[in-house]
């Protein structure tokens, strides 16, 4: 492999992954003093996680494993791989103790009080899954942008940039939850950005180990069940716990406004 197309590829899957620290670091700017805050970043997420997972995942898992094994056995092999994305987070969740923290439901409906949604273990679990679902997320993504910069550099910056646009609001999945959780923005900024170093790894595993053995069949198969993790986690964790945590109009408009963020964020990359 030439390193003078190497270098540059492992570049654009590292700047891809700092992002997701990128939109951890945004949550510097929110003040823990309402908890409905909280609810419309939660509906924000669940948003982010359910356009990406059924808007464009699922359809390029789909289209992966059409083209490599016929219209059929292609479509069986993606809803196969969606739904055991489901199980296996629902077995981890099922092995993952329940926090002895009881939500902030049940200590105190003072929407005013900085300590609303400081020690909140729900918070911390549903922060800790967001982050298992971006870092499988990420690795292969990380897989994809090197490879494509590798062959294309053009077309490995433009995969990275939208790449990118995807990992901030993904580091504000992960880091908003964290922090309201456990009240460290250390915390929360960490746990983002080393979701998104992920990224990188997979890059860099491209290049040392994987070789001829990555194919369009292993990419389909996990990029489908990570869109079954995703579904799983919004649907479990944030919309719940944003319900929770504030009033249903604030969860809905959180969640419409992460959806079209994203929308947003692709058009403007290919369409602008």
């Amino acid at each position: 492999m030439n390193l003078a197309t190497a270098i540059p590829a492992l570049g654009y899957a590292l700047g891809a992954g700092i992002a997701t620290g990128m939109g951890g670091l945004l949550v510097l700017l929110f003040r823990r003093t309402d908890t409905r805050v909280l609810s419309t970043m939660l509906g924000f997420s669940a948003g982010v996680m359910i356009y990406v997972s059924f808007i464009e995942i699922f359809p390029e898992a789909e289209a992966i494993l059409r083209n490599a094994h016929g219209e059929q056995r292609g479509k069986i092999l993606t809803v196969l791989s969606f739904f055991f994305g489901i199980v296996l987070i629902a077995l981890i969740d099922e092995l993952v103790p329940e926090p002895g923290n009881p939500p902030v439901s049940q200590r105190t409906r003072d929407r005013g009080s900085p300590e609303s949604a400081t020690v909140s273990g729900r918070l911390y679990k549903t922060g800790i899954f967001t982050a298992l679902a971006v870092t499988i997320h990420n690795f292969p993504e990380g897989i994809a942008a090197f490879i494509s910069g590798v062959k294309d550099p053009l077309l490995g910056l433009s995969i990275a940039l939208a790449i990118a646009i995807h990992n901030i609001p993904e580091g504000i999945s992960i880091a908003m939850p964290v922090y309201y959780a456990t009240g460290s923005r250390r915390k929360a900024f960490w746990m983002s950005l080393l979701s998104g170093l992920s990224e990188p790894l997979g890059a860099i595993l491209a290049m040392l180990v994987l070789g001829p053995l990555i194919s369009d069949t292993l990419f389909g198969m996990v990029f489908s069940a990570v869109a079954g993790i995703m579904i799983y986690i919004s649907m479990d964790e944030l919309l719940p716990t944003a319900r929770e945590y504030g009033e249903h109009y604030l969860t809905i408009l959180g969640f419409v406004f992460g959806m079209g963020v994203m929308a947003a964020g692709v058009l403007l990359l290919f369409h602008g």
